[in-house]
């Protein structure tokens, strides 16, 4: 039965995760970003210094570019490469917590929180994104699942979980950086204080923890010290710490901005796990369930105390809290009893808010004549003006998840293990199919006629910037070289006889007109204004 659970595991995740995933662009700003610096990987060869436009790009270690990068070297550059490392660390993430629910619980378990992931929104959004996420998260969910086996059941191979939590830490610090250490040091540290540090710390473990991911990290850190010196290490920390000190990039969000991202995306796990938080709620006797809190709340804490705060920066807390939804869902089960009212009350309203937004998109897009009159911001208006094709029954998703939750919802009070079935495949299909349908469209009005001018021109001998908006859109669908890899100053436009092909966010028009007066006019689509500007038209 094992081997066709995980066959059958195996289907359903690829099902789910491997088709169309090319099916749309690229989304800035991470995506594109990422992709680019995979792509600019395999043109230059330098492996082990990421670069963004062909400059030291600081933020992220190697190894989710190297997985693109191999993508890109097997399938070309595409969006299907870019994002199939993360369908890939979906796969395996599944077959990973399926073990470790059947190991701890039963096969009902397992399959209940590989459900619960598969059919909530943000978690099985993201196995289809280009992000580093995924596999940062997969990493330090096993770090700190051994950690969990090396102080809470020492008799169960002590070396082996210790160098296993070391290794995968220091795959989580390649992934993202140091955050993949702090993370696990804060968990153990939460432990140790409600052990009210009255433990004896086993040095031996300790010290292998330390080796292993030592050696691990070792792969980049060393090389790159070794080969080319502290400098590029000493800027990658820099920015580290700036990243936790002060609000990057604009990401400045209220402090409970995490707790709303989880409890609105996570939908529905993250309904379903809340009676795990209140006092009276039996955790499991292997005390993973404490661990797995521990977890949760130093992800939560811990990244709504820093100030930069992105929506996916709290995405290491969806693995626990969907064990935790699991194991409300099993004793639920076990006492054969239901759900609590409120609980399904909540599923009751928040699925049915999640289906109107779903349908109300297509409707308000084919019908944006009649209510864009009310918008004033030009740039929004002329995302508007995109033309997009729209069948008319787009809408029709939404309403269908709607019926859907109505099931869902008298089933979880009759039959839960049936009603948790219709919600989550049927909410896994509803996620598919939107990201299909409605995604297209929406990209395609947000961004889709600037990445068509840099696909445009990509064959062409020029250079590509952006003028009044951050992008990193012209590098990757532009296919820039380190050829044109430049910027919009005076000393590129007047060292080469190369024009300059620019997108120019329509609300920042007249400053660029009077900065740049004889720029030719090509055209105009989607809030954005398109100009050739040539050597020697930089100013008046």
């Amino acid at each position: 039965m094992s081997r066709r659970d995980h066959i059958a595991l195996f289907v359903l995740s690829a099902a789910f995760f491997l088709p169309f995933l090319g099916y749309v662009h690229l989304f800035d700003w991470d995506e594109i970003n990422f992709a680019e610096s995979a792509r600019e990987m395999l043109l230059t060869g330098n492996w082990f210094q990421v670069q963004i436009n062909f400059q030291p790009f600081w933020e992220k270690p190697p190894l989710f570019f190297w997985m693109q990068a191999l993508g890109m070297h097997t399938l070309g550059t595409s969006e299907y490469a870019a994002r199939l490392p993360n369908a890939v660390a979906g796969i395996l993430t599944l077959q990973v917590i399926f073990l470790i629910g059947k190991r701890w619980h039963d096969r009902s378990m397992a399959w209940t929180w590989v459900l619960l992931y598969l059919g909530s929104f943000l978690p099985h959004l993201y196995f289809k994104s280009g992000i580093i996420d995924p596999w940062f998260n997969l990493f330090i969910f096993l770090s700190v699942y051994h950690l969990f086996l090396v102080l809470e059941h020492k008799d169960q191979h002590l070396s082996r979980n210790a160098l296993l939590s070391g290794c995968f830490s220091g795959l989580a610090i390649l992934t993202k950086g140091p955050v993949g250490l702090l993370l696990l040091l804060l968990t153990f540290l939460v432990w140790l204080s409600f052990k009210r540090f009255r433990v004896r710390i086993p040095w031996k473990e300790v010290g292998l923890f330390i080796v292993a991911c030592f050696a691990v990290t070792t792969l980049w850190f060393g090389y790159e010290t070794v080969t080319n010196g502290p400098w590029f290490l000493q800027e990658f920390f820099a920015y580290q710490l700036d990243l936790l000190l002060h609000p990057v990039a604009g990401h400045k969000q209220p402090f409970f901005y995490h707790f709303v991202v989880v409890l609105i995306g996570c939908f529905p796990l993250s309904a379903i796990a809340l009676p795990a938080f209140s006092r009276h709620f039996m955790g499991d006797d292997h005390r993973f369930s404490m661990w797995m809190k521990y977890l949760f709340w130093v992800v939560m804490i811990l990244f709504s105390i820093v100030t930069t705060k992105i929506v996916h920066y709290s995405s290491m807390a969806y693995l626990p809290l969907a064990y935790l939804a699991a194991l409300v869902v099993q004793r639920t089960v076990q006492s054969k009893t239901t759900l609590p009212a409120w609980i399904r009350k909540w599923v009751l309203i928040q699925g049915i808010a999640l289906g109107a937004a779903i349908a109300l998109v297509p409707i308000a897009i084919a019908f944006k004549d009649a209510w864009i009159g009310w918008v004033n911001d030009p740039f929004v208006v002329g995302n508007l003006s995109v033309i997009v094709p729209i069948g008319g029954w787009e809408w029709l998703i939404g309403v269908a998840y709607i019926t859907l939750i109505g099931f869902a919802v008298v089933s979880l009070r009759t039959n839960l293990m049936r009603g948790l079935r219709i919600l989550t495949l049927g909410s896994a299909v509803t996620i598919f199919t939107t990201m299909l349908v409605i995604v297209p469209k929406i990209e395609r009005i947000s961004q889709g006629s600037a990445i068509q001018f840099f696909e445009e021109h990509s064959q062409e001998e020029v250079y590509f910037e952006t003028y009044g908006y951050k992008s990193y859109a012209h590098y990757f669908y532009g296919r820039i070289t380190q050829e044109n890899a430049h910027t919009m100053s005076e000393h590129a436009l007047n060292a080469s006889d190369r024009p300059v092909m620019i997108s120019v966010r329509v609300n920042r028009l007249e400053k660029f007109k009077e900065e740049y007066p004889r720029a030719t006019f090509l055209y105009e689509a989607g809030g954005f204004h398109y100009y050739r500007l040539t050597a020697g038209q930089s100013k008046t």
